[in-house]
């Protein structure tokens, strides 16, 4: 099929054709500050300790109080 291959040819050559425009920029800031910066600031956020810790111990740093049991 024609239209097919006219587009596998439009996607595989995509790269030669690239330009920044006021989409494509915003795109990339996000794909490449914003969200990377959003994960290092949820993971730096987080009270986990992974260091060390054994199949029983809980990854809080501060273990949270035992419930009560009736």
């Amino acid at each position: 099929d024609p239209a097919v291959e006219r587009w596998n040819t439009m996607r595989e050559a995509v790269y030669k054709h690239f330009r920044f425009n006021s989409r494509t920029a915003r795109q990339s800031i996000l794909g490449m500050v914003v969200f990377p910066l959003a994960v290092f600031t949820v993971a730096y956020s987080q009270d986990w300790d992974w260091t060390g810790k054994r199949k029983t111990e809980s990854l809080a740093r501060v273990a949270p109080a035992p419930e009560a049991s009736d």
